[in-house]
């Protein structure tokens, strides 16, 4: 499990984290009969999400970014760690307690069409979250109607039932039910992952518009490092439950420092020629978080493990202004 890191804000910043992730910690029990394998979903994460900031997290499938996410949210309950959201730790409070704070952490699914009720109208979708907070006011209103408004839908939109609207265009609707409560925080997972490029970008230029009108935090989980690098200021590399880089995004896309991110990095196609890197091609899958390798998780794929790589688990140690790597032979 990763140590946790004193301070993992930006140094610039000139206020408290919005939220801050200690330790965080989700197992599952797997396996049979009476000793369940523990799977380790996420081992000891720790970051930091600042007021109006972006942090991309990022990684391949299976590597535990979009259960982090849910479960920071309490969607799922954390096995230990604490979830600091303006300085107060949410991860142990009952599910009455925690009801206050749900009005200020949203969540924006990857699926626009699975995470709305296809029986339900769409004015009626978005002004659901203002009915179970009691803020039937809002609703007569109009706040249903500015939310539409706002995320670029017509008004006309309100009487449609999901299935009648575009893939971007559920998207926008799942925007808008999220913004309903004024949340501070805004879980985006792996949000234009189900979207055609062109309406990827119409998405992600909404949602910095947003950020730039509202002051909104995002936690933007995604595969896609491009679309990652457009939105976010900081970005966190996950692989098998842990991060093994985080930092500013042009530090990180520029001078990456751990070999996972040096590979993912060499994946992402180049628009202009003759700028392709060679390509960094890891051995083998992901292994199981059930049964992850001793030492660096990532050894087994990395091209340049070395021995000492078995004997223990690097942490977070900083190589730069905000730049912090979990190799035992990271990059300079």
């Amino acid at each position: 499990m990763n140590a946790t890191v004193v301070d993992l804000a930006p140094r610039q910043a000139a206020r408290p984290p919005l939220l801050e992730v200690r330790d965080l910690v989700k197992h599952y029990a797997a396996g049979r009969w009476l000793k369940p394998l523990p799977v380790k979903a996420v081992d000891g994460v720790s970051f930091t999400v600042g007021h109006g900031e972006t942090l991309g997290l990022v990684g391949e499938s299976g590597c535990g970014k979009s259960t982090a996410a849910k479960t920071i949210l309490r969607l799922l309950e954390p096995t230990s760690g604490q979830i600091l959201l303006e300085g107060q730790d949410i991860a142990p409070l009952s599910a009455s307690s925690f009801r206050r704070h749900r009005c200020d952490l949203q969540i924006v699914f990857q699926d626009p069409y699975a995470s709305l009720n296809p029986r339900m109208k769409a004015g009626d979708i978005v002004a659901e979250p203002l009915r179970n907070f009691g803020r039937h006011a809002e609703i007569a209103g109009g706040r249903v109607a500015e939310l539409f408004a706002r995320v670029g839908l017509d008004r006309a939109a309100m009487n449609k039932y999901p299935g009648e609207f575009s893939g971007g265009q559920r998207q926008r609707l799942g925007i808008a039910r999220a913004l309903a409560l004024n949340p501070k925080l805004i879980v985006c997972d792996e949000p234009v992952s189900a979207l055609d490029v062109s309406i990827q970008a119409q998405v992600i230029n909404l949602l910095g518009d947003l950020q730039q009108d509202l002051g909104i935090s995002y936690l933007f989980v995604a595969h896609d490092l491009a679309v990652v690098r457009h939105i976010s200021q900081r970005v966190a590399v996950m692989y098998l439950g842990r991060i093994v880089e985080i930092g500013p995004v042009e530090r990180l896309y520029g001078n990456p420092s751990h070999p996972y991110t040096q590979a993912l990095l060499s994946a992402v196609p180049k628009v202009r020629p003759g700028t392709r890197a060679a390509k960094i091609v890891l051995k083998g899958d992901i292994p199981s978080p059930a049964n992850p390798p001793s030492g660096c998780t990532f050894r087994t794929r990395c091209p340049v493990a070395r021995p000492a790589c078995s004997e223990s688990a690097p942490k977070l140690e900083a190589v730069g202004n905000d730049h912090y790597v979990a190799c035992h032979f990271k990059a300079g």
